[in-house]
Order: structure tokens, then C-alpha cells, then sequence
């Protein structure tokens, strides 16, 4: 699924093309994207039609639109639901309709926003915004109340993130995958930053100092800074930004996807195992698992 470099890729592109626009009409065509709204595609094109797209936001590996410059609790918000390959594209009017497309937006100045999924996990919904369960006041869509904040936002507070992963004491990955820990960390950029730390992802995050852990989502940021700098990671043509370029930080990836190659630091074979029914990859003699 995309992570948070690939996200804020799309979002900037939103930001760029589509925010100040208005929605003159909307198409949602497949059952699937819609399946999230409890009104289906009808209500989605009732809530969406007329509406000016006033922000393009982002938590993690959320994404939403916020609707004609309201921006308080129970305001209405277009909640994107990426998936394993949804993508938002910006495409001319008169363009032709491409494969897996299955919602549309036009817009007054004669683009429209498409939605395209091949594999359909992803979707739209039209949600209210609510006050981030962390007691911040930060306005989220309400089915992401519950995500707490993400390495970028002004407000993160690595110590204290860190304080809570060590309280938990549980596998240090486990921790960094957990969205209501720290947001928009996933699988690829959770094993880069434990291989810039030299942690293996089984550690106990409680074994681990105070110091180490802060480090680790200081790598994780790091990490995702430069993928974020790349364009984001793409090992397919699925994620891609409204232009329909793909990322090209896989070319500098240290560990995630490297099995059996070289480690860069060190020289031994990169390693993968299996760990919450993904792949994890680490260097067997930088990251030792004791």
C-alpha cells in the first residue's frame, strides 16, 4: 500500500491542479468506491455537486479534500481511499476514459479529477470532520479521528512518541507500523529506518534506550524525506502522481526489497523473513536480532 511519501506526492499534486476549483458534476461509476458511503454513488454525487475544493490535507496515509472553505467539526470532506492502487489523475476534459477508472469530478476550468483502481480496495466517501482523538483539537475525517500524528506534522513530538513505544514494550516494528503510535510509517520505510539505526525489527522496544528509539523516527522521517524528494516508491506503475509519473526511490533503497544483495554498510547478504504477514528485509550483521 502506499506510505506516506507516496501519499503527500498526491496531495501536493491536488494541491497544485485542484484546490480552488469547483465541482460542476460527478461520475461514480464502480459499487466498490462508493461501498464506504451508506447513501452508495448517489449520495456521494448529491454531496460533491457545486461544492468549491477549498484544501488538499493529509495525516499519515490519509488523504481528504476539505469543501468550500469550512473548516470545522462537521464539515463535510472528500475522504480518498488509495488502497493497494488507487490513483487520483488529473486529466483534461475531452481526454479519453482509461481502464479502471470508476469516479470522475469535472471542474470549472475544464479538467477533471479522475479516480482510477485497478484492484479496487480503494474508494471515496464523503465524511464529516471531527477533533483528532489524540486531544490535539487537529480536525480529521472521522473514520481517521483515531491516527495519531505523522513524523511531519510541526506538532510531533518524537520523545514523546518514543516513550510510548517503549512502554509498550512490544516488537520495535510492530510499534512503527501501528498508526495509532505514529502515522504514514508502512512496511518499506519501517525497515529502512531500522536499517539506518541498526535494530532488527524483533527487538523489544522496551530493551531498547530511550535515546535509540527517538533516533529510529528521526530515520524514519529522514527516510521518508528523501523517498518524498524522489517522487516516492514505485515498484509498479500504480502509484503515481495526478500526472501519472511514477517514483524513483526504489533505485536508493537500503534493505526493503533486497534479498540476497549486498548490504551496503557491511558487505553480508540481505536477509527476508516473514513478520505480520509481510516481508521484512534486514542485514543479518548490522541488525542483530539480540
Amino acid at each position: 500500500m502506499p506510505e506516506l511519501p507516496e501519499v503527500e506526492v498526491v496531495r501536493r499534486g491536488l494541491s497544485d491542479h485542484v484546490v480552488g476549483r469547483r465541482i460542476t458534476s460527478v461520475e461514480v461509476t464502480g459499487a466498490r468506491t462508493a461501498r464506504r458511503q451508506p447513501g452508495g454513488p448517489a449520495e456521494i454525487v448529491a454531496r460533491l455537486e457545486g461544492r468549491a475544493v477549498s484544501g488538499a490535507e493529509r495525516r499519515g496515509k490519509y488523504l481528504w479534500l476539505t469543501l468550500d472553505h469550512e473548516h470545522a467539526a462537521g464539515a463535510d470532506c472528500l475522504l480518498v481511499h488509495l488502497g493497494m492502487s488507487g490513483q487520483m489523475l488529473v486529466a483534461d476534459a475531452g481526454a479519453p476514459p482509461v481502464r479502471h477508472m470508476h469516479a470522475r469530478a469535472h471542474l470549472d476550468d475544464g479538467t477533471e479529477l479522475r479516480f482510477v483502481d485497478q484492484r479496487t480496495f480503494g474508494g471515496w466517501t464523503v465524511v464529516p470532520l471531527t477533533e483528532a482523538a489524540d486531544g490535539t483539537g487537529v480536525l480529521l475525517p472521522a473514520p481517521a479521528a483515531h491516527i495519531a500524528a505523522d513524523p511531519f506534522e510541526p506538532g510531533f513530538d518524537a520523545r514523546a512518541a518514543a516513550r510510548v513505544i517503549r512502554r509498550r514494550d512490544s516488537e520495535i516494528k510492530r510499534l512503527l507500523l501501528d498508526q495509532t503510535v505514529v502515522s504514514g510509517i508502512g512496511n518499506i520505510y519501517a525497515d529502512e529506518a531500522l536499517w539506518r539505526s541498526g535494530v532488527h525489527g524483533r527487538r523489544r522496544s522496551g530493551a531498547l534506550t530511550l535515546r535509540v528509539v527517538v533516533e529510529t523516527l528521526q530515520h524514519a522521517r529522514d527516510v521518508m524525506a528523501d523517498a518524498l524528494a524522489a517522487g516516492g516508491t514505485s515498484f509498479d506503475a500504480l502509484y503515481v502522481n495526478v500526472n501519472g509519473a511514477s517514483g524513483y526511490f526504489s533505485r536508493a533503497l537500503a534493505s526493503y526489497g533486497r534479498e540476497g544483495e549486498p548490504c551496503t554498510r557491511c558487505g553480508t547478504p540481505i536477509v527476508r523473513e516473514r513478520f505480520m504477514n509481510r516481508s521484512s528485509y534486514f542485514c543479518p550483521s548490522c541488525q542483530r536480532k539480540r
